[in-house]
Parts: C-alpha cells; structure tokens; sequence
C-alpha cells in the first residue's frame, strides 16, 4: 500500500555543476520554501550549495 500524507520526494540538485545527486523527502506542510543545504557533490569535490527540484531524472 502506498504512502499517504504530505511528504513530498524530490532531488536535489548542485548549483554548481547541475549535477542531480541526492533524492530526499519533506513535509510540504511545515516546510513551504524550497531547500536549500550545503552537501558533497562528487563531479566538484567539494561541499557546494544544494537546491531542490521536483523533476527526477
């Protein structure tokens, strides 16, 4: 059966490099803005700036 509720899944993608990395869920009702974290993008090496877009690839 499926999951119901207000999660949403999405991806998170490198403002660097656009590279798509990550695949995360939040709860659209306490969180309204979009994330924004900092994590490790393989294609720079480094920590960068990590964005979320509901288009999974």
């Amino acid at each position: 059966m499926a999951k119901k509720g207000n999660r949403l899944i999405l991806g998170l993608l490198c403002s660097v490099c656009n590279n798509f990395n990550y695949i995360t869920e939040r709860n659209r009702v306490n969180t309204t803005e979009k994330l924004k974290m900092q994590k490790y993008c393989k294609a720079c090496k480094k920590k960068t700036e990590h964005k979320e877009t509901t288009k999974l690839k």
